[in-house]
């Protein structure tokens, strides 16, 4: 889809003003049913559009990215514009400087065409937590996009935006994509710097594409890759062109099948789907081997142990003084004592959902006195014997995979409300995805198959996860995939 475009620029069919605001009409008319959209930057990104005409006037090389409208999760900042991370909190907060992602893509040309929405904070798995609105599939209204990059999934499947950007911690990149049928990627942690980013955990976040195809999201993935000062965490891995290693050819990959992930609670109608796909990969010339993660059924219980903690200690700067909402009217006061306690008290009360305060309340429990030792301290252990599963597996020498393979959701898209009242039954749909992120791994989802129900084909993702600084073999073996009838 990029490379199209790109071409057409490039060849004069269209300019970029003429595409971006094709897109914004299509957000007109789409997006009050969707509900994709927190906040439209039209004035910024027709000037964006028109820099990058200019440059085409010019004769002057223009990037990939060039000129091509794309959406931005609201938890990113992009300077001069509103930034909530779809909280009430932060309903006023406008970002004084750009997240480095933003820097690089406004580097490359990209034209921004708003804020997508999202469970605040990053906290939620449907797009159901969002302090503004509920996003709904494109595929069926009556169903959740997934969550929480709900916005800027529903943004590329509802064609409102070419490509977007989210966020993952657990799941949240690639979970709404295999709800929606678009591709996701978590990169490895390190590999896309966090600065700019709204914390939620930082052990786990992870900025990544959102796109219809493959190959587009290995196009976003070099321009936002790289090492940054401002971003301790990240790795010197910029320089690559991940668009020149999707060859098509997948011949002797060995594609690891977790048993766990295929045991006796995965829907019926997706273990088909998966097992067709397996098949797929064998005829395309890949090896499939049975494989184990022994520590994988702890994964969800350590990922709820650490992400609170984390959720606590970061959530501790949004306290009304520095930025964002604050409350110092006695009428709505809880303690009308006028001292700052209130004020805290009093805007986080009312700024905050009920979710975060939940996920804030549980973090600061497991990290108190007398809990630290036998919650948090335990879950970072066996979180460091998931990682060494994934050494063992990944182990070049012996008998290691290249790659691990599973369904990415253990259902399609469910409908609104349906596990509001059961954190529990939410949290499941992310039992694939979060070990991902325990282990810093990257990922991609994928279309593999939909299946049928109220009259709706629903779309089913396949989930690949590799090596560590491996998304050139992760990227193939997807884009074969895909391309491959």
């Amino acid at each position: 889809m990029i490379k199209k475009l790109h071409k057409q620029l490039k060849n004069g069919e269209i300019t970029s003003t003429e595409l971006t605001l094709k897109y914004f009409s299509k957000i007109e008319k789409k997006d009050s049913d969707i509900l994709a959209f927190l906040t439209l930057t039209k004035d910024l990104a027709v000037k964006q559009a028109q820099a990058v005409d200019e440059k085409i006037k010019k004769g002057e090389e223009i990037d990939l990215l060039a000129g091509i409208p794309m959406a931005i999760k609201d938890n990113m900042c992009v300077s001069g514009e509103r930034t909530t991370a779809a909280s009430k909190i932060l309903d006023n907060y406008i970002a004084p400087y750009d997240a480095t992602v933003i820097k690089r893509l406004k580097k490359s040309g990209a034209v921004i065409l708003g804020k997508t929405n999202l469970d605040e904070f990053a906290m939620g798995a449907s797009t159901e937590n969002s302090a503004y609105q509920k996003t709904k599939n494109p595929i069926d209204i009556s169903r959740v996009p997934g969550g929480s990059s709900g916005g800027s999934v529903a943004s590329v499947a509802g064609k409102m935006a070419v490509y977007a950007l989210g966020s993952d911690t657990g799941g949240s990149i690639r979970q709404p994509s295999a709800f929606c049928g678009t591709v996701g990627l978590k990169p490895t942690y390190g590999r896309v710097s966090r600065h700019g980013l709204l914390a939620m955990a930082s052990s786990l976040d992870q900025i990544g594409p959102i796109t219809e195809t493959v190959e587009d999201s290995a196009i976003v993935l070099s321009r936002i890759a790289g090492r940054d000062k401002m971003d301790a965490t990240s790795a010197k891995s910029g320089g690559k062109s991940y668009e020149d290693f999707l060859t098509g050819d997948i011949s002797g990959v060995t594609i690891g099948v977790p048993k766990e992930y295929f045991g006796d609670d995965l829907d019926d109608k997706i273990r088909a789907i998966a097992m067709k796909a397996i098949d797929k990969f064998k005829k395309l010339g890949a090896k499939i081997k049975e494989i184990s993660i022994p520590h994988s059924e702890y994964a969800l219980p350590v990922y709820y142990i650490i992400v609170p903690s984390e959720v606590s200690s970061n959530m501790a700067r949004f306290d009304g003084i520095r930025y964002g909402l604050s409350i110092d009217n006695e009428e709505k006061s809880i303690l009308n004592d006028g001292t700052l306690l209130e004020t805290y008290l009093d805007t986080r009360e009312i700024g905050l959902g009920d979710e975060v305060k939940k996920r804030m309340m549980l973090g600061t429990y497991t990290l108190s006195a007398g809990y630290y030792d036998a919650y948090y301290k335990k879950a970072q252990k066996v979180r460091e014997l998931l990682y060494q599963d994934f050494q063992k597996i990944f182990n070049p020498s012996g008998d290691g995979v290249d790659l691990i393979f599973s369904p990415t959701a253990p259902e399609p898209a469910f409908k609104f409300g349906e596990k509001m009242n059961d954190p529990l039954k939410m949290y499941l749909t992310d039992i694939y995805t979060v070990t991902a992120n325990l282990v810093g791994v990257p990922a991609i989802s994928f279309p593999i198959g939909t299946v049928k129900e109220d009259g709706k084909d629903l779309p089913i993702g396949g989930q690949l996860m590799g090596k560590w600084f491996g998304e050139e073999e992760l990227l193939n073996v997807a884009h074969t995939f895909e391309i491959t009838k």
